[in-house]
């Protein structure tokens, strides 16, 4: 009975990320507002993500989570964890055509921001598809 090893002595720790506060003074929020979803992430002047947050991830479902306020509360719940790096003023690009683009922007602004920069990268239809071929007789 030597050889059988108990197994109540090998305790498995979960490795964790340690949070780091770093000091960004300057950073980007990216906005997508689709007619289903709201997304808003916060990265700083390389693209490196400080903090994210979706209408899913606050528990929101269905026709829920694509609401103004759901837009709202994203960028206060993710802005929070930007405000603690030390993020002071953003450049903010929205992307998509949901309710929630303008009130994503003013709750930037009560949350302390400043925002410098105001641009929209939402994919624009340049031509088209290719039409079918002619119909032949």
């Amino acid at each position: 009975m030597a050889n059988v090893k108990n197994t109540a002595d090998k305790k498995k720790t979960a490795k964790t990320r340690k949070r780091v506060n770093r000091n960004i003074d300057k950073g980007q929020v990216h906005i997508t507002t689709s007619f289903n979803n709201n997304i808003v992430v916060f990265t700083d002047m390389e693209g490196n993500v400080i903090s994210s947050c979706s209408s899913g991830k606050l528990g929101l479902k269905g026709s829920k989570k694509s609401t103004p306020f759901a837009a709202q509360t994203c960028v206060e719940e993710a802005g929070k964890v930007a405000l603690d790096n030390g993020m002071k003023s953003v450049e903010v690009y929205v992307k998509g055509p949901g309710n929630g683009r303008e009130n994503a922007i003013r709750c930037l602004s009560t949350l302390g921001f400043t925002v410098t920069l105001i641009k929209d990268v939402s994919p624009i239809a340049h031509n088209g598809c290719r039409p079918p071929k002619r119909r032949r007789i």
